[in-house]
């Protein structure tokens, strides 16, 4: 997987093995970010949900989606504030991740839109990245 030079990665780059997958990263992140905070980034941090893989009817579902705000390529998490937190989670081998559609683009506009970006390679490098933005020791 390679990384633009205009994004941050947070982790280790070199780590190559066994891992979790994204999903369960991403998990982990917000289980942590909920028992820290409960009753501030906890509640307003959120996964935007995504396309996926879409069969038969549900192509009628993914166009009412978009309609109502889905984006393609929206980062797995977003939190509110000033600047706005959206990161993006890979597995801490990325070689096992891939970039989906619309996903560096969805980041670049978001940098262009003044808000803190990066990528985390596992849901610790997404807890520094998260530390960095909230200037929480």
């Amino acid at each position: 997987m390679l990384f633009p030079e205009w994004l941050p990665v947070y982790g280790d780059r070199s780590f190559r093995g066994e891992c979790p997958l994204e999903s369960a990263e991403q998990a982990t992140f917000f289980q942590q970010l909920r028992k820290a905070y409960p009753d501030s980034w906890g509640i307003l941090a959120l996964h935007p949900k995504n396309e996926g893989k879409r069969r038969g009817g549900q192509f009628q579902q993914l166009a009412r989606d978009k309609a109502l705000g889905l984006s393609p390529g929206a980062a797995d998490i977003v939190i509110p504030g000033s600047p706005a937190f959206i990161l993006e989670v890979k597995r801490r081998d990325h070689t096992k991740s891939s970039w989906q559609p619309g996903q560096l683009p969805y980041l670049e506009a978001a940098i262009k839109a003044g808000c803190f970006v990066g990528v985390a390679l596992g849901w610790e490098a997404a807890w520094e990245a998260f530390k960095e933005w909230s200037h929480d020791a």
